[in-house]
């Protein structure tokens, strides 16, 4: 076994620590990728199916990752780890009945070939009979598989039925593995369902109530007519802690010594059809300006890029009227990346009315001192005992949400080492400086970036030039006005 991983050619060198994992666990049956965001869980995975591939121990994958992280695997990881010998076909899943999907779809799940299939799918697509099905006949038409179930946590209830149908997956399929930075989001007792899906032999039991009986204390309540167990603490956790080390990895970044200063990443938030239809009709009427002559100015044609930035973000505000809030993902794909968070964070939004909606979504999950605000709105004596708070190891807040012009310059957040820009400002200064409130002197840890970008939207464009250093100003105001707006 040993001889083999050493042989294997990488398409991207890993970090020790990736090694270390890969070397553990890449023959492994089922085993647990714990794996603090920005460490590369999704490379070793990647790599642990091209190793199984080459050494033809499975030619099919299922991927299965929530909807703001399953585009990242078609996108990103697959074609940037999967070296470029193995001949590959990916078929992305869609609740879409379009015959070209159907044909899609039988082609991966039926057709004999030597190339190795991936089938990626969203977790909320398995809480259907439709994709349940789909996701069923591919393993049993292809039963040298592996399943990956990305961002694990997302199957922590063991009542919902996508967890029932994702955990009745292990009897189809071959190796198992998930994937996420923080396992443990509420309980202890969210490590069954996950680890259950992996095998009952992982910790030993076939029922949950055995499981909670050996490790959680429970008094009997009362309510009304209705009687229950209440959860009221936990035991034994070394002796869960020792179970867990068997099958996973636990690997932190402030352990990655070889990781590099900054590490980038994106999270992928679709639009509603709400948002979808409205910043249709916004693109249009921009490029009908433009073709009229009226977007003659850097403000006007700025303007435009605000407003489209806006509808991503889950709101537009008319020149002369309220803000209207549009049904959007983007606040429940922000929660889901903080959940798999340890430690502090920074929050970026370039919009009051969002740093508002955050830090209200944020204080009921996490309680109302995991949280502050600063910007403009912020009074001027309460600024530096936000900071300083936050930059106490000890408080209790956890989450400065913040108006990057405002708070993006001239302070030190170091106690931060996870930045997350829930919407960007489209000024590259304001963005380098606010990246710089994490990274600057007193950081010991590698800082981890995350982006919430809208496909094939105005959030592309505006990261793509942040990304490459380019000043939007002039550009916008170039030939190349109509290119930002489309």
């Amino acid at each position: 076994m040993s001889d083999k991983f050493n042989g294997y050619r990488y398409k991207t060198e890993p970090y020790e620590h990736q090694k270390k994992v890969l070397e553990d666990s890449w023959a492994a049956i089922f085993y647990a990728y714990l794996m603090e965001m920005g460490t590369g869980k999704s490379k070793v995975a990647i790599d642990n199916i091209a190793m199984l591939y080459e050494y033809n121990k499975i030619n099919a994958v299922l991927i299965i990752a929530p909807k703001g992280v399953y585009d990242n695997w078609i996108l990103g990881e697959i074609p940037n780890h999967l070296p470029d010998r193995i001949a590959r076909i990916v078929c992305r899943w869609t609740p879409s009945s379009s015959k070209k999907f159907a044909e899609e779809l039988n082609h991966i799940t039926l057709h004999k070939t030597n190339d190795l299939k991936f089938f990626v799918m969203n977790v909320e697509a398995f809480s259907t009979s439709k994709g349940t099905k789909a996701a069923y006949e591919f393993l049993v038409q292809n039963p040298d598989n592996m399943v990956v179930v990305d961002e694990s946590t997302t199957i922590k209830n063991r009542k919902a039925a996508r967890t029932k149908n994702i955990m009745e997956l292990r009897n189809v399929s071959l190796y198992r593995r998930i994937l996420t930075g923080s396992p443990v989001t509420k309980s202890p007792m969210d490590l069954f369902s996950q680890c259950f899906f992996l095998s009952p032999r992982a910790l030993g039991y076939n029922s949950y109530f055995s499981f909670q009986g050996r490790y959680a204390m429970v008094q009997s309540r009362t309510m009304g007519n209705r009687s229950f167990q209440e959860i009221v603490g936990y035991r034994r956790l070394d002796e869960l802690n020792e179970k867990l080390l068997e099958f996973s990895n636990r690997i932190l970044k402030e352990e990655c010594l070889d990781l590099p200063e900054k590490v980038y990443t994106r999270r992928q938030i679709e639009l509603t059809d709400e948002q979808l239809t409205v910043y249709t009709q916004m693109k249009k009427l921009a490029l009908a300006q433009l073709e009229n002559g009226e977007l003659a100015t850097t403000e006007s044609v700025l303007t435009q890029i605000m407003r489209l930035q806006q509808i991503c973000c889950g709101f537009f505000q008319p020149d002369d009227g309220e803000i209207q809030p549009i049904p959007n993902n983007r606040l429940s794909g922000l929660m889901s990346v903080v959940d798999e968070l340890s430690g502090k964070a920074i929050i970026w939004a370039s919009y009051t009315y969002d740093i508002q909606r955050i830090a209200q979504a944020l204080r009921d999950r996490f309680g109302p001192d995991s949280v502050a605000t600063y910007f403009g709105g912020t009074p001027q004596k309460e600024r530096q005992e936000i900071v300083d708070q936050f930059q106490d190891a000890n408080s209790e807040l956890r989450f400065f949400v913040g108006q990057p012009k405002t708070g993006g310059f001239g302070i030190t957040l170091h106690q931060a080492n996870t930045v997350i820009y829930f919407s960007n400002s489209y000024d590259l200064e304001i963005r380098l400086q606010s990246e710089d409130r994490a990274h600057r002197i007193g950081q010991k840890k590698s800082v981890t970036y995350v982006d919430l970008v809208s496909p094939r939207t105005i959030d592309e464009k505006v990261l793509s030039a942040l990304r490459k250093k380019v000043g939007l100003a002039g550009q916008v105001l170039g030939e190349d006005v109509a290119n930002w707006l489309t």
